[in-house]
């Protein structure tokens, strides 16, 4: 007998794509890091497949780690990392769509996750949309920025990471 699989292919379900500045996110200098992230509400129930972020300019190369997170928006609390996923980035990646890989988080409708980018021997540029508070690019997350992840950080509603969600529902 043929088992019939579910159809499994990915569909982006959360994107902000305007990328009118520039964040930036890794290891600039001696003892000095930048650790970026986005928070976003999903809007579809399914299995986290992927995140992509938009590379504007890849300074120096190296390894970038993102982890997920459930964030509550009411009170700016990072919850607990749920799944990380470390890819190469390369000069030749400037310009370019980097998706990390995130098979298997199940997400839930309605429930709002960050993410984080983090780096000790890269230094990158993130493709970012900036507006202002009465007219923000993106509504549905915040973007924000630490020196390091276990520190409380800033939270920008007027400035928002270039990124895909893609899940399979």
């Amino acid at each position: 007998m043929k088992t019939e699989q579910k159809n499994s292919h990915l569909k982006v379900v959360v994107e902000q794509v305007t990328n009118n500045t520039t964040a930036w996110m890794g290891h600039r200098v001696a003892n000095e890091d930048i650790v970026t992230g986005q928070t976003f509400t999903c809007p579809a129930e399914g299995d986290l497949g992927m995140i992509e972020i938009f590379s504007t300019l890849v300074i120096k190369p190296g390894h970038a780690n993102m982890t997920v997170h459930p964030f509550d928006p009411a009170t700016k609390k990072w919850g607990p990392a749920l799944f990380s996923s470390t890819v190469d980035i390369e000069k030749t990646d400037s310009g370019k769509w980097i998706s990390f890989p995130q098979n298997g988080l199940h997400m839930h409708k309605g429930s709002t996750y960050g993410f984080r980018l983090q780096s000790n021997d890269m230094y990158i540029g993130i493709g970012e949309a900036a507006g202002c508070s009465l007219q923000p690019q993106f509504t549905g997350g915040q973007e924000w920025v630490s020196p390091s992840s276990d520190q409380p950080g800033k939270f920008f509603s007027y400035l928002s990471l270039a990124f895909k969600v893609g899940i399979r529902a």
